[in-house]
């Protein structure tokens, strides 16, 4: 087999570790792949001291490297879906595979992307843009071919568990916890995207698509980050059993597929419930294999780098084959896809964790209950705490069985409407992840 020869188009973080291990494993690469992996060229702003390219040929536009005819794989590292999707689209346009680590382009764009691709004859590889080194798209897409994924949940951010692991730990307040993470450049300046749950619910979407076999909708995911948890609620949690994890959760019933980013309990002794700091892990549930789990840096120049590397090799190795014999974008065959209906959030069935403060003072929990129950909805758990000393307030919290989500919003509307109690009511889904 001829090399195959690739343009990297960003010298970022994972562009510069992709550099360094392409050049320091080469040896290893090129025996995996059966030909040589070579570096064509890159395409940057600026050089980025992490790599040396002294020997290489740079340029300054990346849109050179996707019409550079001597380049057959251009490896998209720019991240946004502006400049990315236009180079992307130019890449295919001039007959070139690509791979990217850009989940944002890939769950709000990827329908699109893979459409011009497969016309093309070209395909589009995206292993690094979920989870980072953790190999979790090809375990979906071909290690569990064999099964009907029931459901999936993942830690797949890992600033958001820094933050509430240092919480849980700490007893640390979630404003204090992000500026270390910030200071520790786990967070971004602007942290929306990983603290509220956008970037979680980008990956969420790309999975429950290779999970189900259905096109990408990003539009219809529910998504509630992690701002509002309190260090409280991660004690009370621990006393009941659970921890506190921001969760990324696809569920397949009768009803369609439930596609949810949230805060959620889950019992203490699960695996998963122990991942811990930067680290992701994804759960699967297949109805052959049972539940498998996939662990490991979420993140990371060279973490992410090795799933890079992972797919030039995959395409390296199926550079000769015909299209129609290549996997495809989404595990299944792109007429085969089923555009499943998405619940939304006031659908899903799950239990609760509520946590009120009250006025201390006799009946208060009897109401409560008793308009609980009047929603249909029954109590596993109760906590109530005695005020502090000269004190007239508890907390008082509750752990429900499993109820609609709506049949709960109801529940609690009827709460907060007592004279008794103070303040809005925390709400956290809980699931058992059994």
């Amino acid at each position: 087999m001829k090399p195959v020869r690739i343009g990297i188009c960003g010298l970022g973080t994972v562009g510069s570790g992709t550099f360094n291990v392409l050049t320091r494993n080469a040896r290893e690469i090129s025996a995996r792949a059966g030909t040589d992996i070579i570096i064509e060229q890159v395409g940057a702003r600026r050089d980025n001291p992490a790599c040396d390219t002294s020997s290489s040929n740079v340029t300054r536009d990346v849109f050179e490297v996707a019409r550079n005819p001597d380049v057959d794989v251009v490896v998209e590292l720019i991240g946004g879906t502006t400049v990315a999707k236009e180079l992307v689209e130019e890449a295919i346009a001039s007959g070139k595979h690509v791979v990217t680590a850009n989940k944002a382009l890939i769950a709000e764009f990827g329908n699109e992307l893979f459409a011009k691709a497969e016309a093309k004859g070209v395909t589009i590889s995206f292993e690094a843009a979920v989870a980072g080194g953790i190999p979790i798209i090809k375990a979906l897409r071909e290690g569990l071919s064999g099964n009907r994924v029931e459901w999936l949940a993942g830690i797949i951010n890992g600033t958001g568990n820094f933050i509430l692991t240092e919480m849980k730990d700490k007893g640390r307040a979630f404003e204090d916890v992000l500026k270390e993470a910030q200071k520790l450049g786990y967070a971004e300046a602007d942290p929306t995207f990983d603290v509220e749950g956008i970037d979680a619910a980008h990956k969420l979407v790309i999975l429950a698509s290779i999970a189900f076999g259905m096109p990408l909708q990003f539009d219809k995911i529910f998504t509630e980050g992690i701002s509002a948890i309190e260090p409280q609620d991660l004690t009370y949690a621990e006393s009941l059993g659970y921890r506190i994890k921001h969760l990324g959760i696809a569920r397949q019933s009768d009803k369609g597929v439930e596609l949810r980013v949230h805060p959620t309990l889950i019992p203490a002794k699960r695996l998963i419930a122990n991942v811990n700091g930067v680290m992701n892990a994804v759960l699967v549930k297949g109805d052959a294999v049972g539940p498998t789990l996939y662990y490991g840096a979420g993140a990371g120049a060279e973490p992410t780098a090795s799933a890079v590397v992972a797919d030039l090799v995959d395409v390296a190795r199926g550079f000769s084959a015909a299209q129609e014999n290549k996997v495809a974008h989404l595990g299944f065959a792109a007429d085969a896809l089923q555009d499943l209906p998405v619940l939304p959030i006031s659908e899903v069935t799950t239990a609760y964790y509520l946590r009120m403060t009250a006025e201390d003072r006799p009946g208060v929990l009897n109401k409560v209950t008793q308009i609980l129950s009047d929603s249909g909805i029954s109590i596993e758990a109760v906590i109530q705490k005695e005020p502090e000393e000269g004190g007239t307030e508890v907390p008082l919290i509750l752990l429900t069985n499993r109820a609609v989500e709506k049949q709960l919003m109801e529940a609690i509307d009827g709460i907060e409407r007592l004279e008794a109690i103070l303040g809005e009511i925390t709400h956290i889904r809980v699931e058992s992840l059994g």
